[in-house]
């Protein structure tokens, strides 16, 4: 509310020299002449000086009447004034030298605070789809990811199972720790027996047989074996000594190779989504290489050995360690980690963001088991900025329901990936898009009927697992603004909470930067 206008000096002058009658209370005869005499004096006055008390009795009658109206407003109650308003107005007092027609020098007069600036009614409801039974216990956080403006929470501080979103947090830390260009290597050496070489698991998931398999561009015990070949018949050391045995070193990953929390069926068996954690296994340890999700086997290191083995025409003496400083014989490199990355985001594969996962663990220092992969994971997104209280990280994928993060922290975490905040931005490029990639596609039933609304428009991770359906991202809104989410559908929930948090995601897509939280 603008300050009121102050009086001119002039207007202020003539006010400040307008002195009140004052009526004498005293009793007696003397009290009793004393108005008669004020009186005549006032009158002799009056008849010597008309013009000035024109000019005083029109300025006695403004401020009567200006009082009256102020009394009349405070009477009826009207709205308060900012503090500052309400101060006293403070004048100059009469000088018993000064005349009429000078001038004090006015005071300082307080005026109002700068307002605040007003912070526009969001209102545009999403109540209806967030009431949506099949959600559950709804967590969620909606944030603008320009102004970092909380537009709508749901829990939003609370930890939760993630799911597979979980998998976000794993690419962080991956490169962080290990940098979006580094290569997963697999090796072989010449082991301590004559006619013996060792391979040496690196970790690589996508290693393959050299038959066709799902993953594309990933190195081989194909070209692996043919390398050994060309080093060993090169070795005049070795001549009239033929490769006889294989030896596999998967020492580089500690075991257990099946995290405890994880549910025996249907991941294992069944469904096939993950294969059992070694540090060396060829086609992803499927029965099936070719597709995405196929039975695995409960011996990777010894199925990877045998056709190494194969390739080499010699046969699998077992698990085994390399001699230290062994004569390398061969190397081949998976593709960068930023393609591991969105083969694991697009897809949602669990057994590349845990054999990531546990490298992390080792660059970091903090081990090379299940165990570490919490210390791991916390040490190198610490060191890009991201903040990681309120986590408890007890895989790579998500599998486990003994993870925590609340919704909060991906507020925040995904800001600095839609922002490509130390090379995150891979992250974001590896996202499914609603209604068009990766387990958002429409084959997998997202993004359908009236949710269609926001296809192409959402970048982000899904997950699932018993007890907890998630999705969180960077939402594109229809109109312009950006905002990340995060969406948990917890308890007793189904498949049907996928199409509850599509609807709730596309209400928020449509209500953009009006999104409100009631």
């Amino acid at each position: 509310m603008a300050a009121p206008a102050a009086a001119s000096p002039a207007a202020a002058g003539t006010a400040a020299f307008v002195q009140p009658v004052v009526v004498s209370s005293t009793s007696g005869p003397q009290a009793s002449s004393a108005p008669a005499r004020a009186w005549a004096g006032i009158l002799s006055s009056i008849r010597t000086h008309p013009r000035s008390w024109v000019a005083a009795g029109a300025t006695a009658a403004f401020l009567i009447i200006g009082g009256g109206s102020f009394a009349a407003g405070a009477a009826t109650g009207g709205p308060a004034q900012p503090a500052a308003l309400n101060a006293p107005v403070h004048t100059a007092s009469p000088s018993a030298s000064a005349t009429p027609s000078s001038t004090p020098t006015p005071t300082g007069r307080p005026t109002a605070n700068p307002a605040a600036a007003a912070t526009a009614l969001k209102t545009c409801s999403v109540a209806g789809p967030a009431s949506d039974g099949r959600l559950g216990t709804l967590e969620a956080q909606v944030v603008d990811a320009k102004t970092g403006q909380v537009l709508f929470d749901r829990n939003g501080g609370t930890g939760a199972p993630t799911a597979s979103v979980m998998k976000t947090i794993t690419a962080g830390a991956a490169i962080s720790a290990l940098g979006a260009d580094y290569q997963i290597s697999t090796t072989a050496v010449k082991g301590s027996q004559p006619g013996q070489v060792v391979i040496v698991g690196g970790g690589d998931p996508t290693l393959g047989t050299g038959k066709p398999q799902w993953y594309q561009g990933a190195p081989t015990l194909t070209d692996l074996a043919d390398q050994v070949k060309k080093a060993w018949a090169a070795d005049p050391s070795n001549a009239g000594q033929p490769i006889t045995s294989v030896v596999a070193d998967a020492s580089l990953f500690g075991g257990p190779t099946w995290q405890a929390s994880w549910h025996e069926n249907p991941e294992r068996t069944p469904e096939g989504s993950t294969a059992e954690i070694a540090a060396l296994m060829a086609d992803g340890d499927k029965q099936s290489p070719t597709k995405l999700e196929s039975p695995r086997g409960t011996d990777p290191v010894g199925d990877a050995g045998q056709a190494f083995a194969q390739d080499l025409g010699a046969k699998y003496d077992g698990a085994g360690s390399a001699p230290q400083g062994a004569a390398q014989l061969g190397v081949v490199k998976s593709q960068p980690i930023s393609a591991l990355i969105t083969e694991a985001l697009q897809n949602s594969d669990n057994t590349v963001m845990e054999m990531i996962a546990r490298l992390v663990a080792i660059k970091m220092g903090a081990g090379n088991t299940f165990g570490a992969i919490d210390a791991g994971d916390t040490a190198a997104l610490k060191k890009i900025g991201v903040d990681t209280s309120g986590l408890t990280i007890i895989d790579g994928s998500g599998l486990s329901a003994d993870n925590r993060v609340p919704p909060s922290f991906f507020s925040s975490y995904l800001t600095k990936v839609l922002n490509r905040e130390n090379g995150l931005g891979v992250i974001y490029d590896a996202l499914p898009i609603a209604g068009q990639s990766g387990t958002l596609a429409k084959s997998y039933g997202r993004f359908t009927g009236a949710s269609a609304v926001a296809t192409g428009q959402v970048h982000a991770k899904t997950g699932s697992i018993d007890g907890a359906y998630t999705l969180a991202g960077v939402i594109n809104a229809k109109d312009g603004s950006q905002l990340v989410f995060s969406i948990y559908a917890l308890g007793n929930v189904g498949d049907s909470a996928r199409a509850a948090i599509d609807s709730l995601t596309a209400a928020i897509y449509s209500c953009g930067d009006n999104l409100s939280n009631s």
